[in-house]
């Protein structure tokens, strides 16, 4: 289906790139998948996003929603239909600095949301990378650089403004569509379109940061040694790791996070991680949180990383997947493996508070393959980790199919975001994929 630029409606002119335009090579793709989007349509308002919903019924075109388009599932753009870019709808604005309410919009990047806050002492644990959109984000759960003191984003979310499949524009909240209010935070992509959230922000202006490499043994004892020692550390420290393999040799760089710019502080959040290896190196600097997701982050997406990923969490790490992670990240066909460190005040929430119901597990593990390898490659990796997990977290996942929509959204929770799903979009209008 060609658009013309004479059959766009009035509201739109001027907001519906095609490929004839200069901008459609930097419009058409995800951060991991190349598109050929029909058109991207760059929506300024709510009425803009009904405006090419209707376009997109009357055409008989598919619809894709974009934040940011760092999306692993790739489901940020198409082929031949319609992707509604959010990108022109990126505004934050602190609403209450005593509360630290502010409002974003879903189309702004993690990095400019930081860098705006900053001047007032404010941050939102989100994400780990500067790139990344607000809106895909935001409703799927937010596993950021202090999770474990602040929650997931979700958590924090206290409004969202949608645009429902039929183009109405509604908010929601406790009081006002309690049930797409819990829909949206975790379950959001597929239920309706966001517009902008009321997020509670806290007052943080620097963060601790260390960066360390240990060896790893193939048994995986340094493993539970880490997964211990963030059981019982404060809640002011998150870390990642990234297992890499050389040979016969497989290292973790481990970035540890503490929520504070208090020395006191940061020394006692560290403390748990000093015993991991020999001699794990290292220094501690104080850093203004907009460091951790830096604006020379931003950068057009082009499906530059075609990347193949899974994800699973852990309530324990226990001896056998402690070695199955190893395994993975140091076997043929290798899969890139990394883990995040939950719980703390992720675990504080009821688990039925949001369609993020994942609130017992400690670990977060991701495995990425890179090509030449794919889906086949990263299954065999895999597949001695899959045993050992517990649930799984939806923006980590590049086949978000019905055995990875119940791995997300478990039991009870996932028949409710049926439900919902059902009730806002019954003739599937913002999920034209499987589940």
């Amino acid at each position: 289906m060609t658009l013309l630029p004479g059959a766009v409606p009035s509201p739109l002119t001027g907001k519906v790139v095609t490929p004839g335009d200069n901008r459609y090579p930097l419009l058409r793709s995800t951060y991991t998948t190349v598109g050929r989007p029909a058109a991207v349509v760059l929506p300024e308002s709510a009425a803009d996003i009904a405006a090419a919903l209707r376009l997109a019924r009357e055409r008989g075109l598919p619809v894709a929603v974009r934040s940011g388009g760092h999306g692993l599932a790739g489901r940020a753009t198409n082929h031949g239909g319609l992707v509604i870019d959010l990108g022109a709808m990126r505004r934050v604005d602190v609403l209450d600095r005593a509360t630290g309410l502010v409002r974003v919009e879903a189309g702004a990047r993690w990095a400019a949301v930081a860098r705006a806050l900053a001047p007032h002492g404010l941050a939102i644990s989100s994400g780990d990378h500067g790139n990344v959109g607000v809106g895909g984000l935001a409703t799927g759960g937010g596993v950021g650089w202090f999770v474990r003191h602040y929650g997931l984003t979700v958590d924090r979310i206290r409004a969202v403004e949608v645009v429902l499949a039929d183009g109405s524009a509604v908010r929601a909240d406790p009081s006002n569509e309690p049930d797409l209010f819990w829909a949206m935070r975790g379950a959001g992509a597929g239920t309706g379109i966001a517009v902008a959230f009321e997020i509670e922000a806290i007052e943080l202006r620097a963060v601790g940061l260390a960066q360390f490499a240990v060896d790893v043994d193939p048994r995986g004892s340094v493993l539970r040694r880490w997964a211990a020692a963030m059981a019982d550390a404060p809640g002011e420290l998150t870390t990642a790791v990234v297992l890499a393999s050389r040979g016969s040799s497989t290292s973790a760089f481990i970035t540890a996070v503490v929520a504070s710019d208090s020395p006191r502080v940061i020394r006692a959040g560290l403390e748990p991680l000093l015993d991991l290896g020999e001699s794990p190196g290292g220094q501690a600097h104080v850093v203004p949180y907009p460091a951790l997701v830096p604006a020379d982050h931003l950068h057009p997406n082009t499906g530059q990383m075609p990347a193949t990923t899974t994800n699973g969490l852990l309530t324990d790490m226990t001896p056998d997947a402690a070695r199955a992670i190893v395994a993975a990240a140091s076997g043929p066909g290798a899969a890139m493996v990394q883990m995040r460190s939950v719980g703390g005040a992720v675990n504080d929430t009821d688990p039925s508070a949001t369609a993020y119901a994942h609130r017992h597990q400690r670990t977060l593990v991701i495995a990425t393959a890179f090509p030449p390898g794919g889906r086949r490659s990263l299954e065999a990796a895999w597949k001695g980790i899959a045993p050992h997990t517990d649930g799984a977290y939806v923006n980590f996942e590049s086949n978000p199919d019905e055995t990875a929509f119940r791995r997300a959204y478990p039991g009870a929770t996932g028949d409710r975001v049926t439900a919902i799903r059902e009730r806002y979009d019954p003739d599937r209008v913002l999920r034209p994929w499987a589940v």
